[in-house]
């Protein structure tokens, strides 16, 4: 079963345009946060307390209006897209099938809630209340809603770019590898 979810290359592609949104929203999100001065280099640091609820309540809201919490709504359908594929070849099960997909789906809305949930605490042990308001009120202005629009485009583009630009690379260093390989009286194939 393992090796099914990680075989095809549309649910590569989405994790990936995933990864990448969550590696740019948020440091990019809040320039005002950037421009603050570095902070003093912190003391080994007790236990943390668990966040309260307005905090955790702030970063909930951050992952909601941000649209990293929109990453996760592509992956229980690819989920439900693999089975199908592994059932082409029983083609009785089709129907039966879908309606247990269908049936299931108010089950899976939690799981994704409860991922929404661990992210949101996840971004409250690393921000602080009041930077989450900070984050939040971008987000809520103009320019954060009109950030979190143009994301989608934004990272399809990436992707792209990534992918072209991972084979760009990879067939560069393996040019330059053999190269001083070669100067050093090796051959690599």
């Amino acid at each position: 079963m393992h090796a099914i979810l990680f075989r095809k290359a549309p649910m590569t592609r989405r994790l990936a345009a995933a990864l990448a949104f969550l590696a740019v929203a948020l440091p990019s999100a809040a320039p005002a946060q950037a421009q603050k001065p570095a902070a003093p280099a912190a003391k080994p640091a007790a236990a943390q307390p668990a966040p309260n609820a307005n905090h955790l309540a702030l970063a909930r809201e951050v992952m909601l209006s941000s649209g990293i919490a929109r990453s996760f709504d592509s992956i229980i359908p690819a989920f439900a897209d693999q089975i199908r594929q592994q059932a082409v070849t029983r083609p009785e099960l089709a129907k039966d099938l879908d309606e247990v997909l269908a049936a299931l789906q108010p089950e899976m809305e939690l799981q994704k809630q409860r991922m929404v949930d661990t992210a949101a605490k996840i971004y409250a042990d690393k921000l602080t209340e009041a930077e989450l308001k900070d984050i939040a009120a971008f987000f809520r202005s103009p320019a954060g809603k009109r950030y979190v629009e143009s994301q989608p485009a934004v990272l399809d583009e990436m992707v792209q770019a990534m992918q072209n630009w991972t084979q760009e690379v990879s067939e560069y260093v393996m040019v330059r590898v053999r190269a001083e390989l070669g100067k050093r009286g090796h051959q690599l194939q």
